[in-house]
């Protein structure tokens, strides 16, 4: 069968697609091939149009960079002041294949300085790094962005150092600091925090020791002496000791594509998410890590890097980067003076979606410095 040909043999789609009608002399069936244009093709796979927000932190000025719309990615390049804690430190958000970014980080250079003295060995500098992933919509991770590191300070103002061990001044105050963030949350903007929720692990690094607080399923992985070494647990549904908590207050796990509180979240502790409490509780696990001269750098991320990268690939990967053997693609932003640790988080956020990440991507790599005491 033959088919009439068209004076155009060329048709423009409505939506960028071209139809192109063709003949075969040997009478075969004509073909209606459909092509997207490249443009449409390159803005679905360029990471849905990244956009850059370049921080390079000096002594006293810094620079901003917006490119796209759906990725932000936080560059860093630290001083070369001794007195500080890290050395350099970058971050990344993707929104990845989701329709929304629920995710926020947050990072505070100096956000303590005690003077020691207490009886719980608390003293020094002190810098903040946090990693909110968001549930239900971004409020609540927005929020604890905004706030939370806020709320650390004044707790660490108002709690007594004089206490026996340094692990339970730590305790004291990141839960003091969770438990206000969730009844602020709750509280205010409409009470947001009711249906919407957020976890968080958030990591303080002093000149002594490293604190790292989790409520849910981000995570925290300190590289020291070529080991990765995990500092937090996920709060998974279906851990023992989580599972017996929540049938304790008298609820459930159901497993409905995966572990679920009730059904319905896959996480057993988070920020907000107030219509499944008691279940779901706010309370962080605390761990508090004596630095060490072994103590190369930190990796804080969400659940949409270690759903499909394992502690020790990512450190692996990190580690290459800040060698300088490992460079993601160029995707055409260039940066002047961009950190090494930028660069690291950026190519886990790449290597995540590549291996099939359906979450946002939230990533903080953050280059330690050597403790004082130790030498160089």
């Amino acid at each position: 069968m033959r088919l009439i040909e068209s004076s155009k043999p060329h048709v423009d789609g409505p939506v960028g697609m071209n139809l192109q009608r063709t003949t075969s002399d040997s009478g075969e069936m004509s073909q209606i091939t459909v092509t997207r244009t490249k443009n449409a093709w390159r803005r679905r796979i360029k990471v849905r149009r990244l956009k850059y927000t370049c921080r390079m932190k000096k002594t006293s000025s810094s620079s901003e960079e917006d490119v796209g719309d759906s990725v932000k990615v936080s560059l860093s390049v630290s001083s070369s002041e001794k007195d500080e804690v890290v050395l350099s430190y970058g971050s990344v958000s993707v929104i990845g294949r989701r329709r929304e970014m629920e995710d926020a980080v947050r990072a505070e250079l100096g956000i303590m300085n005690k003077k020691g003295g207490g009886g719980s060995g608390v003293g020094g500098k002190y810098d903040f790094f946090g990693v909110y992933d968001g549930h239900g919509g971004c409020h609540v991770a927005r929020a604890c962005s905004e706030r939370l590191h806020g709320i650390l300070v004044e707790e660490g103002e108002s709690s007594s150092e004089e206490l026996e061990r340094l692990s339970e001044y730590w305790e004291r105050v990141m839960e003091g600091c969770f438990g206000k963030m969730d009844e602020e949350v709750v509280g205010g903007g409409g009470g947001v925090g009711r249906t919407v929720g957020s976890t968080a692990v958030v990591a303080v690094v002093g000149e002594e020791e490293l604190v790292v607080a989790n409520c849910g399923d981000c995570r925290a992985v300190l590289f020291s002496g070529g080991v990765a070494l995990a500092l937090s647990r996920d709060h998974k549904p279906d851990r023992p000791d989580e599972l017996k908590r929540i049938e304790a207050a008298g609820g459930k796990v159901i497993n409905w594509n995966g572990h679920r509180v009730l059904g319905v979240l896959t996480t057993s502790r988070s920020i907000g998410d107030h219509y499944l409490r008691p279940y779901v509780i706010s309370k962080p696990e605390v761990t508090v890590t004596k630095r060490s001269n072994n103590d190369e750098f930190l990796i804080l991320a969400s659940d949409g890097l270690w759903d499909v990268i394992s502690n020790e690939v990512a450190c692996q990967i990190v580690k290459r980067c800040l060698e300088g053997r490992l460079r993601r693609k160029s995707l055409g932003v260039e940066v002047e003076n961009e950190s090494r640790a930028a660069e690291a988080a950026a190519v886990l956020a790449e290597l995540a979606m590549a291996r099939g990440s359906k979450d946002n991507i939230s990533v903080i790599v953050v280059e330690l410095r050597k403790p004082r005491g130790f030498p160089i």
